[in-house]
């Protein structure tokens, strides 16, 4: 008689928004509760409120909120001036959306490889990938660490481009005593539910400390309008909803502390999984403060590892399997794009728990889960 494979009634999830809400003891619900009341359904305070803050946050002068991540991007780039005949230089390891954005602007995204010891964008591959056609490097915080920010922004600087951080991971993140989005001529942000600071559905934002940039960003979001019915420009409908912002301005406080519980639950898998023969840790640079958007390792049998996990009642993800050289819809501009790091992470990364509601029970599970299948002994039986 064949054994039945052991099934865990344990569930951990790599996040639990519903956990988060109840920490928050009921200010999602209301803050939900009082736009309804409001009947202020596009623009008005809590818009106000929400920019003013996060604005703040990032020690920035301004935040334009926006109705997505990608928005975010799509606007920056328009309200930069680029399009058509430009270049824009992009990671291969991240969300097709980094790329995406320069497409929509009418220009041509050129992709590079990655340090395979971070995941972030190689500053070297960036460099040579300079032309005469490039306008603007865009740095990816991926997966909460912010790339070297004072050696990009020399890099742009030195040959006149722009330099955007999309921080769509990186809420909070800090290299030496900058926080994410604060350094680049625009950080971009996604407030995507599962995000560290999440809105309850799409929602993003543009933050800037040039006036200029951020009045270009406003108008372009508002489809170009100059007055009610007067319209400058040809822009689009990229506007935050007050619904999102009055969730986002309820979180905003709780940021902080949820990023340094992520720290300490990274901080006990790396010191559980570090040891671990053929298990490659993400590389934390020295001066970079990351928050943890994910908890990613290495490991060369990636299926068996997830399979073995999930009968032990613990989720996993992997982001992201398929970079953007690989990705059928960049086709067109990616023929001689030599990506080796980004290649070998696509099929070696995954990500762990590390939601800042996890529990020290729960937590202390995925360690004695996870530690015995990285060593090739299986799940529990």
């Amino acid at each position: 008689m064949s054994r039945r494979p052991y099934i865990s009634e344990r569930n951990i999830p790599l996040l639990d928004l519903a956990a988060q809400h109840r920490e928050m003891g009921g200010a999602v619900e209301e803050a939900v509760a009082r736009v309804l009341a409001s009947t202020r359904f596009i623009g008005g305070p809590e818009i106000d409120r929400f920019e003013s803050s996060f604005a703040d946050y990032c020690g920035a002068a301004h935040c334009v909120g926006v109705a997505n991540g990608t928005d975010a991007l799509t606007v920056a780039l328009r309200a930069l001036g680029i399009g058509p005949g430009d270049e824009v230089i992009v990671p291969s390891m991240t969300f097709i959306a980094t790329a995406e954005s320069a497409v929509l602007v009418g220009a041509d995204p050129v992709i590079v490889d990655v340090d395979i010891t971070t995941g972030l964008m190689s500053y070297d591959a960036a460099a040579a990938a300079i032309g005469p056609r490039t306008a603007a490097i865009v740095a990816v915080h991926l997966w909460g660490q912010c790339v070297d920010l004072t050696r990009f922004r020399e890099l742009a600087d030195r040959h006149s481009l722009v330099f955007i951080e999309d921080a769509a991971q990186a809420h909070g993140a800090r290299f030496g005593s900058a926080r994410a989005g604060s350094v680049g001529d625009i950080g971009c942000f996604s407030f995507f539910p599962g995000k560290n600071l999440g809105a309850v559905g799409d929602a993003g934002g543009i933050v800037t400390s040039d006036e200029a940039i951020a009045s270009a960003a406003r108008r372009i979001r508002d489809h170009g309008r100059d007055g009610k019915y007067l319209h400058g420009i040809i822009g689009t409908n990229a506007r935050l909803d007050p619904l999102h912002a009055a969730v986002l301005s309820e979180k905003l406080p709780y940021l902080d502390g949820w990023n340094q519980r992520r720290r300490e639950n990274a901080a006990a898998f790396d010191a559980a999984f570090g040891p671990i023969p053929d298990v490659e840790l993400i590389h934390q640079a020295p001066e970079a403060e990351s928050v943890f958007h994910q908890y990613v390792v290495r490991v060369q049998e990636r299926d068996g590892f997830q399979e073995a996990m999930a009968a032990s009642g613990v989720a996993t993800g992997v982001h992201y399997p398929i970079p953007l050289h690989q990705q059928p819809s960049l086709a067109p501009w990616c023929a001689d794009v030599d990506a080796p790091a980004a290649d070998e992470m696509g099929r070696t990364v995954v990500s762990l728990p590390v939601d800042p509601c996890l529990s020290a029970s729960d937590r202390d599970y995925v360690i004695e889960t996870a530690s015995p299948i990285m060593q090739g002994t299986g799940a529990p039986t």
